[in-house]
């Protein structure tokens, strides 16, 4: 009896060292919602920039600049270079003011109704675009942007007033900027 079980145990132990089989899904998805999305997000920043580009060709008073992040932005004032040469960096403290409109000049937030705000660069939540702009700032200027959606609150908006994939024109006055090493 006792080699009958010892067997039973021998075969048993054989058959559970089966290795798993894998489990295929019961249905596939072809992908085609990703091609989908892929498609409509080219096609919205293909139009929105193309809005961008036509208020920059339309207005002949300023001197638009490209920037290397996906927006275009110009200067209502530029710092004196006796004012200040410091940009902001990773980590800085900058106070700054900002109003924010649609691309027609619709008011979204007026001047003042958000307050002065204090950022440490890169350490605090800000939408993308705000954030690489304030690095192209000195402390005295005010810049005017013109943000493409994804650059601005892209597809959730700011849950308040701004909805859902609405391209910017963001006026940013940058009053101060207190560098890392003197917060230490």
């Amino acid at each position: 009896m006792k080699k009958l079980i010892f067997v039973f145990l021998i075969i048993s132990a054989v058959i559970s060292c089966k290795s798993p089989e894998a489990r295929y899904p019961v249905s596939q998805n072809s992908g085609s919602y990703i091609n989908e999305s892929v498609a409509y997000n080219q096609k919205l920043l293909a139009e929105e920039e193309s809005k961008i580009k036509q208020i920059i060709a339309s207005d002949s008073t300023e001197n638009y600049i490209a920037s290397t992040n996906g927006f275009w932005y110009f200067y209502n004032e530029k710092g004196a270079d006796s004012v200040s040469k410091i940009r902001p960096e990773f980590g800085d403290l900058v106070k700054f003011d900002y109003h924010i409109s649609t691309l027609d000049n619709q008011s979204i937030y007026e001047e003042g109704e958000k307050p002065t705000k204090e950022y440490a660069v890169d350490q605090e939540k800000l939408f993308s675009g705000l954030r690489d702009g304030i690095k192209l700032m000195k402390a005295g200027e005010t810049i005017t942007f013109l943000f493409p959606s994804y650059k601005a609150f892209g597809y959730y908006g700011d849950k308040n007033k701004i909805g859902t994939n609405i391209p910017i024109k963001t006026t940013v006055t940058l009053h101060s900027i207190i560098e890392q090493d003197s917060l230490n």
